[in-house]
């Protein structure tokens, strides 16, 4: 438990501020079809060889940087929507990486890919956690201008510059290799909700690009400790706990944010 919530904390820290850059350039739901499209890839990790964390992260990332090549080489090709090929291609992802771990037999521990388990933070995955958390956010901050102009004013970088299609990708890379080190302990399905939720509260309550993140990595640390607790003395699935407690967070910043928060809204004006 104790790795699991360092692990989360970290994790936390590195999802939450990508999920803010979703939020902005209105690519919220890839992250979702991102953490379904990397399920096939880690099936072939996990199938041939067993909870390894480099097999899982290369066939996780492998699998998830091929799903979005895919929609987007579609959305080249035929003029489709970006999010349209995105979720046209993540239910077969999903049924592919189920069905996978159903042919090897190891149906027990598919629960633990889709839903998490705390206790699959081992010393090996903890590191990798680390790593991936200071990896992301390093290189965060590497294209963190560009990504910002690219978000807020992709024409004006066009024209001093030509970083914008390189920070997008870097960008799309680390969104990735989040999803694939976090899904050991909140599972696949889950562990987008710990990157969305978090970024999505934290838009009630500043309008200042820094601050939210840093509002969405508190939020989704605050999320992890209190699921985790939950977790161990309720005995509740790890993941599906920290995500629901993220939820509720959301729901409180819906009612209570300073920044456009229900209870912060002047009221309608009425005709007499």
């Amino acid at each position: 438990m104790r790795r699991a919530l360092l692990g989360g904390l970290v994790l936390a820290c590195s999802t939450a501020p990508l999920g803010v850059f979703l939020i902005l350039r209105r690519m919220s739901l890839i992250g979702d079809a991102v953490a379904h499209g990397i399920l096939p890839g880690a099936a072939l990790g996990f199938w041939f060889a067993g909870l390894s964390l480099p097999a899982l992260t290369v066939g996780g990332l492998g699998a998830g940087l091929g799903m979005a090549g895919l929609a987007a080489w579609i959305t080249r090709r035929t003029g489709l929507r970006e999010d349209a090929s995105l979720a046209a291609i993540y239910p077969i992802s999903l049924a592919a990486g189920v069905l996978i771990l159903g042919v090897a037999g190891k149906r027990l521990d598919l629960l633990h890919l889709l839903f998490g388990s705390a206790l699959a933070v081992d010393e090996s995955t903890l590191t990798g956690m680390l790593w991936v958390s200071a990896i992301s956010l390093g290189t965060l901050a590497l294209i963190y201008r560009p990504l910002v102009l690219d978000t807020l004013d992709p024409l004006f970088l066009q024209t001093v510059s030509r970083l914008g299609p390189l920070a997008h990708g870097v960008f799309l890379t680390l969104v990735v290799l989040d999803l694939v080190i976090g899904f050991q302990a909140i599972g696949a399905l889950m562990v987008v909700g710990l990157m969305m939720l978090p970024a999505a509260a934290s838009r009630f309550w500043s309008r200042r690009l820094p601050v939210l993140m840093l509002i969405a990595a508190l939020l989704g640390c605050l999320s992890v400790g209190i699921g985790l607790l939950l977790s161990f003395n309720f005995s509740l699935p790890s993941g599906p706990a920290i995500v629901l407690v993220s939820g509720a967070l959301y729901l409180l910043s819906v009612v209570l944010g300073p920044v456009h928060g229900l209870l912060r809204r002047p009221p309608l004006l009425t005709s007499p």
